[in-house]
């Protein structure tokens, strides 16, 4: 049962650094790539859908991206999304592709977006520590039951701490390669 609890604990941290390597692709550097869309959400016929799905990326440059509608009827839709969302850019529409030139980021925006990645590191760390907190209620109650011993339970929650100190660490490592590249000129 331990092993269950523990097993369990373990792949919703994996899931949560998963989230949190995603959340940190949105947040965009001096470079264009397609994940900084991933969350963007276009009005498509009424529907909200994500940009990705309608549509294919190419970046022949380094701050120039191209994005190829599969509908053409949902140019305006996706051009509208793209603007009020927090990216900063102004797209250009040819009637083909939308052409998109990331701006030359500032210093003072590079710090804003080291903040805002900061606190998605920190949501993803609170998020570990409640994952944590579940499988060690869990592990008490089994005590609790007299289903496992105290010696047991003791040893749980020692891995249970192990798997924590992991899976924060993996965070402060992909937050510290996130600010080197938001620093980089």
């Amino acid at each position: 049962m331990i092993e269950d609890i523990i097993k369990s604990a373990e792949q919703k941290m994996a899931g949560t650094v998963e989230h949190t390597r995603e959340d940190f692709a949105g947040i965009r550097t001096g470079r264009a790539h397609p994940a900084m869309f991933s969350k963007i959400m276009v009005d498509y016929y009424g529907a909200p859908t994500p940009l990705q799905q309608l549509a294919t990326f190419q970046v022949p440059e380094a701050r120039t991206v191209l994005i190829s509608p599969f509908d053409r009827g949902a140019m305006k839709a996706i051009e509208k999304a793209i603007r009020d969302s927090d990216l900063g850019v102004n797209p250009a529409n040819d009637g083909n592709v939308i052409r998109l030139v990331m701006p030359q980021l500032t210093e003072e925006r590079r710090r804003e977006y080291i903040k805002v990645t900061r606190l998605k590191a920190e949501e993803g760390r609170v998020a570990l520590r409640n994952v944590r907190r579940h499988a060690y209620d869990a592990i008490k109650k089994l005590e609790k039951d007299k289903e496992i011993g105290e010696d047991d339970a003791k040893a749980a929650d020692k891995r249970l701490d192990a798997l924590t100190k992991k899976y924060v660490d993996l965070i402060d490592t992909e937050l510290k390669h996130k600010e080197a590249e938001l620093l980089e000129v």
